[in-house]
């Protein structure tokens, strides 16, 4: 099993969206563009938000267990995927990399 990079590639927020629908939360997303988290196999890394990563967890494991070329050659690195949270309030765009660095 490989490690997997997961890096923070854009941030975004819809205030008009929040405004209308959203009950005020008392901490909302805090991830930064440039931000990098190493996964281990299939643990979520530390500090890593855990709406996010029921997002990503299923392509982080298939990539650390050697998958590649999701959605018939999607992404350019086919050891790869492009992928956003599910909040859509405060989307967050990721890049998420197989390693060649085995998982602890």
């Amino acid at each position: 099993m490989k490690k997997c990079r997961i890096t923070v590639l854009r941030t975004a927020r819809y205030d008009d969206l929040i405004a209308q629908y959203e009950n005020p939360i008392p901490h909302p997303c805090d991830m930064e563009v440039g931000q990098v988290f190493i996964a281990e196999g299939w643990q979520k890394p530390e500090g890593f938000c855990q709406s996010a990563w029921d997002t990503l967890s299923p392509f982080v494991l298939a990539l650390s267990h050697g998958g590649e070329n999701f959605y018939d050659g999607w992404m350019k690195n086919p050891r790869s995927a492009m992928l956003s949270c599910n909040d859509g309030f405060r989307p967050v765009t990721f890049l998420v990399e197989a390693l060649e660095e085995d998982a602890r």
